[in-house]
């Protein structure tokens, strides 16, 4: 079976303060920090034992992850485990980069997001180019706020071709045909971002090759449908995995609709998937019919 894996344990805790995220500067305690620690650990041993499977993990914490030794330890563990196929994390890019020459880079891979106001454009822009100077696959990406818009054109182009930069829509935000051009021209794969997909009824293959997994094991077909479908460590889950129909009117969050089977996004993002990498350099939308269905709600 090839089956992925989004893990997210219970850590909360980020050291940036966006105003458009609930976590910002939110501090775990000692005991929460123990609990995601043993959590993620519980994690890594079971992928390391399970050997009878093709396995690809992407790590979406909503807190920061790197700045935190564990996280970094799991990445370069898993990524020599032959049957891991990638593992990536999505991560604020705050971090030291050099723990990455430990990890097989044919199979790790960052998410990165730049938070304008949050880390100074120099600094973020030399931590990419410690990732390409290791030879660590990674994208990186802003969320599209208006006054976000400068700094994201002066990264683009600062960014050598090949790294693609996506921009996801701001959350409850509503594009003109003017402003959706503006995040076009930064990246063309915008217009899949810029409106919320209708999923009612469609197959996804979330709940099938896709899983979402939380601290305590407990599997569920994505971050954003709540029924259970066993638990990780039990093995329960197995019985449980196959076709179905998603749930949910739309879906709006880019981890969640890239695995929706009436979208091309499988095919745009081969053989990167988890780390948000499309296969075509810089992020070209494919011709024809396989471009966004525009509007979908």
């Amino acid at each position: 079976m090839d089956l992925t894996i989004l893990y997210r344990g219970p850590l909360a805790s980020c050291d940036y303060a966006c105003p458009y995220c609930p976590f910002a500067k939110r501090r775990d305690s000692r005991e929460q920090l123990a609990a995601d620690r043993a959590a993620l650990e519980r994690f890594t041993a079971w992928v390391a034992a399970h050997s009878g499977d093709r396995l690809s993990v992407l790590f979406t914490p909503w807190g920061e992850g790197l700045v935190r030794s564990w996280y970094r330890r799991a990445l370069v563990e898993l990524s020599h485990l032959p049957q891991v196929e990638r593992v990536a994390i999505q991560t604020n890019l705050s971090g030291r980069t050099g723990w990455l020459a430990e990890a097989d880079r044919e199979r790790v891979a960052l998410w990165c997001t730049y938070h304008p106001g949050q880390t100074a454009y120099d600094r973020f822009l030399g931590k990419c180019r410690e990732l390409a100077a290791l030879g660590v696959r990674h994208s990186v990406g802003v969320v599209g706020f208006e006054e976000h818009l400068a700094e994201a054109r002066r990264l683009r182009a600062a960014l050598p071709d090949q790294v693609y930069l996506w921009v996801n829509a701001a959350e409850g935000r509503t594009y003109t045909d003017a402003e959706a051009e503006h995040w076009t021209a930064l990246d063309p794969l915008f217009p899949y971002s810029r409106h919320p997909h209708r999923s009612a009824g469609l197959h996804c293959r979330t709940g099938q090759s896709v899983i979402s997994v939380d601290g305590e094991g407990t599997v569920r077909r994505c971050h954003f449908v709540k029924a259970e479908l066993g638990n990780l460590y039990d093995g329960s889950y197995r019985e449980a995995l196959g076709p179905r129909a998603c749930p949910l009117a739309v879906c709006d969050c880019h981890i969640g609709y890239v695995h929706l089977e009436s979208l091309p996004l499988y095919d745009v993002f081969a053989g990167g998937v988890l780390e948000r990498i499309p296969a075509v350099a810089g992020g070209a939308a494919p011709p024809g019919p396989s471009r966004p269905r525009l509007p979908l709600v």
